[in-house]
């Protein structure tokens, strides 16, 4: 189990050069048992990734291109009429696999959008009244584009709650950019990848991270960070009042869950306050708003969340408790 994440880096590798952390924040949310959201400008290779990820770890993949004619049972499945026993039978959708892509998520209206949540959430869906568990383990990668606003229906708060990081894709360094033109610029054939884990391996490997220790400094460290996204959302200084809500207490317990797993790829038996200040943003910037204002003064979330994270004294260590 120790080279787990190492040889599933290795692989992926062969289709994606670079994006070292993103793959990273990837592995610690399937290990973590949480949903990626990825945004990014096009051709970053966000879609290869997910499936070269799903390639990899041996999993049933499933892609839905999302677009505005979808409909909540291209998602889901529907109830068929069989005329030989004149009876409906559920016909299952893509969202019954390991992995499923969501593949520009916001381009498909809010009642196709919330056909994700149950599934997301519960891990089941309901079709003709009867609720149907989806196979084990359950992912949802979604992808979306930053810049394209004309035809996209943004994702509503709720919706976005349930990501366990929204990750920004950016442009790769000019030396892996480079090793792509020489590595792919005179072949067209696409690079073949492995199934060199499986789904079983995966849920193995969680019984170890749910062992990784996180000390009570930690958790009231956790939980000062993501109560002071509502306190300044709340506060009196009308000059730093760059968010319009907080956080929900699901960011607690996704910050909680990720740091062990996070801890467990860099083999460390405990969460160390590095460890929730490297993920802090990946986990927060989806889960506030920002105030007009902000918006006004071009503040992201990121540097709201920034100025939170500096202004938070940080916990001794374990290794000195």
């Amino acid at each position: 189990m120790s080279n787990w994440a190492e040889r599933i880096r290795n692989e992926v590798g062969k289709a994606v050069i670079g994006q070292e952390t993103i793959v990273e924040r990837m592995l610690v949310a399937l290990l973590a048992d949480g949903h990626v959201l990825l945004e990014g400008m096009p051709g970053l290779a966000k879609t290869l990734l997910i499936k070269s990820l799903g390639t990899a770890l041996g999993l049933q993949f499933e892609r839905i291109q999302f677009t505005p004619d979808l409909l909540p049972s291209d998602v889901v499945g529907t109830m068929v009429y069989q005329s030989n026993d004149g009876k409906f039978v559920p016909h299952r959708g893509p969202v019954f696999a390991n992995m499923l892509l969501a593949d520009e998520i916001n381009r498909a209206p809010a009642k196709v959008q919330s056909a994700l949540l149950e599934a997301m959430q519960e891990k089941q869906v309901t079709i003709g009244g009867e609720s149907q568990r989806l196979p084990k383990p359950f992912f949802v990668m979604a992808t979306q584009n930053p810049v394209e606003q004309e035809g996209t229906y943004p994702l509503p708060e709720a919706q976005r709650d349930r990501f366990l990081f929204k990750l920004i894709v950016d442009y790769p360094r000019r030396e892996d950019e480079f090793e792509m033109m020489q590595r792919w610029g005179q072949v067209t054939r696409q690079p073949e990848l492995d199934s060199i884990s499986t789904g079983d391996e995966l849920l193995d490997i969680r019984e170890q991270v749910d062992q990784v220790h996180v000390s009570e400094e930690i958790q009231a460290y956790i939980l000062k960070l993501v109560r002071a996204t509502r306190q300044m959302a709340s506060g009196d200084d009308p000059n730093e009042r760059y968010l319009s809500y907080g956080a929900s207490p699901r960011a607690s317990l996704s910050l909680y869950q990720a740091g062990r797993a996070l801890a467990w790829l860099r083999q460390i038996d405990h969460v160390t306050p590095s460890i929730i200040k490297e993920i802090f943003l990946d986990a927060m910037r989806h889960r506030v708003g920002l105030t007009y204002e902000a918006e006004a003064e071009e503040i992201t979330a990121d540097d709201a969340l920034k100025i939170i994270l500096d202004r938070t004294s940080l916990p001794p260590t374990p290794s000195a408790i």
